[in-house]
C-alpha cells in the first residue's frame, strides 16, 4: 500500500475518531448528570391496533399521567413507544401510529422539561426520526440498528445507512441509541458481543449503545454491560432492561446510564400505570449512588 493511501485512511481514521469525541460530548450536555435515567413511557395500544381499548384522548391522559409520575420522581430523561401496539410491525408503521406518537410527542414535549426520547417499536427508525423532528425530542432508540436479527416479527435488518441519510436530510442533530444483541431476539449466527458494539459504533455510527436482557424486565447480565462497556471505548452504554433498587447500585457501577420501565410500575408489570412510590424510592438508590461515586472521585 502506498504512502499516499495510508495518509487519506489515517486521516479518515483521525475524522472517525474526532466525530465521535464530538458526539461523546454532545451526549453528556444532552442529559447533563452523571449516570442518567431514562423513564419509559409504555403507551397503551394506539387507536386500530388489535389490542386498542381507550379513546386517544384517555391514551394522551395516561402517557401524561406517567410522565408526571416520573418526572415528580426524578428521572432525568423519558421515553415514549408504542408498547401497546403488539403484534408488532417488523418494519415501517402506519401512517396513523406515527401520527398518533407525534401527538403525544408534542405532548410530553410541552409539559415536561426533560430530555424526550423516541422509540417506534420493533423497529421503524425512519419514523422515530420523523417524529424527533417534528416533536424537537432529542434521541431514539433503534433496536436494530446494525446487522439482522431473528425475533417474533420474523427477520428484522437494521436500516443504519438509511437512518443516518434521512436525520442528515432533515438538518436534525437527533441522536441514536441502539440497541446490541435486543432483548427478544436472537443472532442468525453466533455472533460476538464487543464485534457488534464496534461496528454499530464505528458503522453504523451510533450515538450510544444499549444492552438488555433476554426479554422486558429481564435483568442485563453484568457480563455482557463490562464487554459492551469496553468494545464502546467513550462511548456511552446504558442498561436498557431488568433494573431494580436491589440491583442499581452494580450496574451503574458498569453503565454510563439506565432505561428503565417495569420496575417503577405498579406491582412491577409492564402494562400498569407508573406508581409514584416506586420511583422515588428508585430515584433515592440512584442519588445516593452518584453521591458515593462523587466523593470517591474527590
Amino acid at each position: 500500500m502506498s504512502k499516499e493511501v495510508l495518509y487519506v485512511v489515517g486521516d479518515f481514521a483521525l475524522l472517525g475518531a474526532k466525530r465521535r469525541g464530538g458526539a461523546v460530548q454532545e451526549m453528556k450536555q444532552l442529559f447533563d448528570i452523571h449516570k442518567p435515567v431514562i423513564g419509559m413511557l409504555h403507551a397503551p395500544a394506539l387507536p386500530a391496533s388489535p389490542k386498542n381499548r381507550l379513546p386517544f384522548d384517555r391514551i394522551i391522559e395516561w402517557v401524561l399521567s406517567d410522565a408526571d409520575a416520573l418526572t415528580s420522581g426524578g428521572v432525568d430523561a423519558l421515553m415514549i413507544e408504542n408498547f401497546g401496539d403488539v403484534p408488532y410491525y417488523p418494519g415501517p408503521v402506519p401512517a396513523h401510529t406515527a401520527a398518533f406518537l407525534t401527538a403525544l410527542a408534542v405532548e410530553i414535549r410541552r409539559r415536561f422539561d426533560r430530555p424526550l426520547g423516541i422509540n417506534v417499536l420493533r423497529n421503524d427508525a425512519a419514523s422515530a426520526i420523523a417524529i424527533a423532528a417534528a416533536s424537537g425530542a432529542a434521541f431514539i432508540r433503534v433496536n436494530v440498528h446494525t446487522g439482522a436479527r431473528l425475533t417474533d416479527q420474523g427477520i428484522i435488518q437494521g436500516t443504519a445507512h438509511e437512518t443516518l441519510r434521512l436525520r442528515l436530510s432533515l438538518g436534525s442533530d437527533v441522536k441514536i441509541l441502539a440497541d446490541v444483541d435486543v432483548k427478544h431476539s436472537v443472532p442468525l449466527a453466533p455472533r460476538d458481543l464487543a464485534g457488534e458494539v464496534e461496528e454499530t459504533i464505528s458503522r453504523g455510527g451510533a450515538d450510544a449503545v444499549i444492552v438488555t436482557g433476554s426479554g422486558t424486565g429481564k435483568q442485563t447480565p453484568a457480563g455482557d454491560l463490562k464487554a459492551a462497556k469496553t468494545a464502546a471505548g467513550p462511548v456511552p452504554v446504558f442498561a436498557g432492561s431488568g433494573v431494580d433498587v436491589n440491583s442499581v447500585g452494580a450496574v451503574l457501577k458498569i453503565a454510563d446510564g439506565i432505561i428503565i420501565g417495569t420496575a417503577l410500575k405498579k406491582d412491577g408489570v409492564s402494562g400498569n400505570p407508573v406508581d409514584h412510590q416506586r420511583v422515588r424510592v428508585f430515584i433515592e438508590a440512584v442519588r445516593q449512588f452518584r453521591d458515593v461515586s462523587s466523593k470517591s472521585c474527590d
